[in-house]
């Protein structure tokens, strides 16, 4: 099981770090490239044909075409990330993404979460890995404990 980590730029990386290290605390392979749906559609269209990931992470700014285009060339799972990268702080990326056609589903996280298109990534490689939904099990757990530590402070 491996998952791609996509971006159309290097500036989207400070965002898509937060997937790399959700994935790394989980021990699931992956690789980060930066492909461009505009700048290196070939490249694109290559990637999306490769066989050896399993989900794709697809992390787009702006116009944020290449969670959908990759969506269009592949039966693989796409998880699209919206990045803040114009004056519209995102919403611009957000509804590119989420308003596919019929027939051509990306899956859609909020803007700058791309920690939570990893964990996505995961449930889905889950579905046939019972280690790995332990793994989940606990990471859920853990959270609901953070929350149950957590006190109000006397203002």
């Amino acid at each position: 099981m491996k998952v791609g980590i996509l971006m159309g730029s290097k500036s989207d990386y400070p965002i898509m770090k937060e997937a790399e290290n959700i994935l790394k605390k989980f021990n699931i392979e992956y690789e980060i490239k930066i492909v461009s749906a505009h700048r290196t559609p070939e490249y694109m269209y290559d990637y999306a044909k490769k066989n050896d990931v399993s989900v794709i992470i697809a992390g787009a700014g702006g116009a944020a075409h290449l969670p959908g285009m990759l969506a269009s060339l592949t039966s693989k799972p796409v998880i699209g990330v919206p990045i803040n990268a114009t004056p519209l702080n995102g919403m611009d990326s957000l509804l590119s993404i989420v308003q596919m056609p019929k027939g051509v589903p990306v899956a859609t996280v909020a803007i700058n979460q791309s920690a939570n298109a990893a964990l996505l990534a995961i449930k889905m490689l889950a579905i046939h890995d019972a280690n790995l939904y332990k793994q989940l099990d606990l990471f859920r757990n853990d959270l609901k404990l953070q929350v149950m530590k957590m006190e109000l402070e006397d203002e």
